[in-house]
């Protein structure tokens, strides 16, 4: 146990990104494939936010002083990132939802034995 006492939050997110990462690589249903992307998408943001933290820091409004003062661009690059990934999700689900209704399948397999 005394391994689980050192991890930091930024290990979780990596361990995360890797589950994320072995889901998509061996789900044979598209909806799993693409919430395991998700889950993916969502470990890379937090750990590029949890590498920014800084504690007691402040944040950049006009009149604020104090020892540290937040970055604010990597903050904006990961809003940014959200979005897109909100994006991505959402134009998967609109080819899922046409590939399910041509072939009435959800399963990986099936969809590429039917085109080969």
């Amino acid at each position: 146990m005394e391994i689980i006492s050192r991890l930091d939050l930024s290990h979780l997110t990596v361990v995360l990104f890797f589950i994320g990462l072995y889901g998509a690589m061996t789900q044979r249903n598209i909806i799993k494939t693409i919430i395991s992307i998700n889950i993916m998408d969502i470990a890379a943001i937090a750990f590029f936010m949890l590498a920014n933290y800084q504690v007691g820091a402040t944040p950049p409004i006009l009149g604020s002083s104090g020892p540290v003062i937040s970055d604010p661009v990597p903050q904006a690059l990961m809003i940014t990132a959200i979005v897109i990934g909100v994006s991505v999700t959402a134009m998967c689900l609109a080819m899922y939802m046409r590939v399910a209704y041509r072939y009435d399948t959800a399963d990986w397999d099936i969809l590429i034995r039917r085109n080969h």
